[in-house]
């Protein structure tokens, strides 16, 4: 299944040790456009942790849902596994250096008098 939406908050960072070892999750809310948006609570486990986006990013989030008995209560959980950020967000600074060396070398290497025809 998959959500699109905002993300308008981000839950703190929890990690623990477990029987396989160390683990975290990231808790982040999602806001979803609309005439009647709704506010869904996402959970990122493991990897999927580091992809978790900043506040105000537009996401798009692929997940599963799962539910758990635990002393006689159902407790429901949207776990996501893959986090893409919909549109063309701003390049990071090691972007923009990339692209001005990619530029600069370009410029430098062809010029009129280079070409082969």
């Amino acid at each position: 299944m998959q959500i699109n939406g905002k993300l308008i908050t981000l839950l703190p960072l929890q990690t623990g040790q477990g029987k396989n070892g160390e683990w975290k999750k990231q808790e982040f809310i999602i806001e979803t456009s609309g005439q009647y948006p709704k506010k869904v609570c996402v959970t990122a486990w493991g990897k999927t942790v580091d992809y978790v986006p900043s506040i105000g990013t537009e996401v798009n989030v692929s997940f599963d849902i799962e539910s758990r008995e635990y002393n006689g209560k159902y407790y429901t959980e949207v776990k996501a596994f893959k986090i893409e950020t919909v549109g063309k967000s701003a390049p990071s600074n090691d972007e923009q250096q990339y692209q001005a060396h990619v530029q600069e070398r370009a410029s430098s290497e062809f010029d009129d008098t280079s070409l082969p025809f």
